[in-house]
């Protein structure tokens, strides 16, 4: 692989100002160097491309608290032809059909009713409304995933929300009684504009919910490989309420859910709607001032813990390389890509990863140039390490390669600490 890679500005933009208040952002956060785009994979005839590199530098705006990414991509180039297909991950489907069944029930949602999500990727929410008989909407700007959607009947509009898409479908009669929004929150790189089309898409009486990784676990916990340029920001709730504030919405609810090692699920409606505030709202907005998270000083120190934990994981492979030991990983998602490239780690150093996704197989991921397998091809390599990378589905994928342990495998973590098992 050619690493003599240089940045890639051609689709870059400098962040002035906060995406969310406009105040001046003076105060990193953490910044990660320089790396590819998560899910930008690589062909095998790519190899000894120049690949393109960009800065992975988040600030903390010290007005309302939201931690964004300093230089930007243009999602056109992110989302177009995107490499990731929600449906994957079974206990992501089952978080999905649960969620469903629970939101329908409370909110009384029926034939009269319709929901709309933003980002539905390929459907893998939205499927579970139609054994309940309730209309649906995705909008998906990956042509690639919402093509799959389409094909499972479910209605898919293919562009990215803002005010101009809300303005058109409420023209058209088509405004919202739910409004579902699982983890697009970080992808948006301009919230006003966004958060201003759920206003108008939304009925007087509508809710919307809103699930995003929470920013109070990611700094606990060290889950730095959750930053990469898809999310532009990391919310926590005293962020999200000042957004609320902003619009004219009101947050009424609010769920501390196990999700991508620790979410939140708000529930937000229009400010003069007849939904009342809940006390998990003013629990959980305690909870975050006593973390500190309404002051910059609650952030300091999370650059140095990363690097704790980057050196950790090199100790572990250099050890294992000493003694001759095989290391491979499992899951070729976001997350991994980002911590592999933190921790400068090649293929010399992990011989393969595996994925379930087709899309990926026979590619390379970015950066690192580690070859993605299917998971029959790692469980004939019988390596003695397989490296969970998401980290948030060990259970789920320890559970599906019971078979390593035959040969004396052991899986591993990195995140919050080394954990070998």
């Amino acid at each position: 692989m050619n690493l003599q890679v240089r940045p890639d500005f051609a689709h870059l933009g400098q962040l002035a100002a906060c995406r969310l208040c406009g105040a001046g952002l003076k105060h990193s956060f953490v910044d990660l160097g320089m790396s590819p785009l998560c899910e930008s994979f690589l062909k095998a005839d790519e190899l000894d491309a120049m690949e393109p590199y960009f800065p992975l530098h988040a600030l903390i705006c010290d007005r309302c608290f939201l931690v964004q990414l300093k230089q930007v991509v243009n999602p056109q180039h992110i989302f177009q032809d995107y490499a990731y297909f929600s449906s994957y991950s079974t206990s992501w489907v089952a978080h999905a059909k649960s969620y469903c069944e629970m939101i329908a029930k409370r909110l009384g949602l029926g034939t009269a009713s319709l929901v709309v999500e933003l980002a539905s990727n390929d459907g893998y929410l939205l499927q579970h409304f139609l054994p309940l008989g309730v209309p649906v909407l995705g909008i998906e700007p990956a042509m690639n995933v919402a093509q799959i959607a389409i094909e499972k009947g479910i209605a898919t509009i293919t562009e990215f929300f803002g005010v101009a898409l809300a303005k058109r479908l409420a023209a058209d009669g088509k405004r919202a009684d739910l409004i579902a929004g699982n983890n697009v929150l970080a992808q948006v790189p301009d919230l006003n504009d966004f958060v201003a089309g759920m206003v108008i898409l939304l009925k007087p009486e509508g809710v919307i919910t809103l699930e995003f990784p929470h920013l109070e676990k990611l700094i606990a916990e060290i889950q730095f490989d959750t930053i990469y340029h898809e999310h532009f920001s990391y919310f926590s709730f005293i962020t999200i309420e000042a957004m609320a504030e902003r619009h004219r919405l009101k947050l009424i609810d609010v769920e501390e859910l196990t999700t991508h090692g620790g979410s939140l699920r708000l529930f937000v409606c229009q400010q003069n709607s007849h939904h009342v505030e809940l006390a998990s709202v003013k629990t959980l907005r305690d909870e975050e001032r006593q973390a500190g998270l309404h002051v910059i000083a609650g952030y300091a120190g999370f650059e140095a813990k990363c690097q704790g934990v980057r050196q950790a994981f090199l100790a572990f492979l250099n050890q294992a390389k000493a003694q001759g030991k095989t290391v491979a990983a499992y899951g070729a998602a976001a997350k991994g890509n980002t911590f592999l490239n933190y921790c400068g780690v090649t293929a010399r150093d992990i011989v393969c990863v595996a994925d379930l996704s087709a899309a990926k197989q026979g590619k390379l991921l970015p950066g690192s140039g580690v070859p993605v397998v299917a998971p029959a091809e790692l469980m004939s390599r019988k390596p003695d390490y397989v490296v969970v990378l998401p980290w948030n589905l060990v259970d789920e994928i320890s559970g599906q390669l019971t078979g390593i342990r035959a040969w004396g495998g052991q899986f591993v973590t990195a995140i919050p600490a080394l954990k070998v098992f």
